[in-house]
């Protein structure tokens, strides 16, 4: 019976578009703390309601999770034969 009702709170989270403080630690597995310090950093897009709750939007955390893209060896290789034939380092990104 937990079993069930962990898997109808992750369906219910998989819904949501606004993600409160519980649920953002849940979908991306940082812990409240760092994301209060990241909050209060300004490190992470938020918003706060009338009271004392934060709120998250979903695509934006996406977002703020995967804007430090860690190249593959591929890619880099990539990019540095492109560099060597053509001389341009923005040959080879999209």
């Amino acid at each position: 019976m937990q079993k069930l009702d962990e898997i109808q709170k992750l369906t219910l989270l998989g819904a949501k578009q606004a993600l409160t403080m519980d649920d953002t630690a849940k979908l991306t597995g940082l812990s409240k703390s760092h994301l209060y310090k990241l909050c209060m950093e300004k490190k992470i897009p938020h918003y706060k309601s009338g009271g004392k709750c934060t709120y998250f939007d979903r695509d934006e955390l996406n977002n703020f999770l995967l804007k430090r893209k860690i190249k593959t060896t591929d890619e880099i290789e990539a990019e540095a034969v492109a560099y060597a034939v053509t001389g341009n380092h923005r040959t080879g990104k999209k």
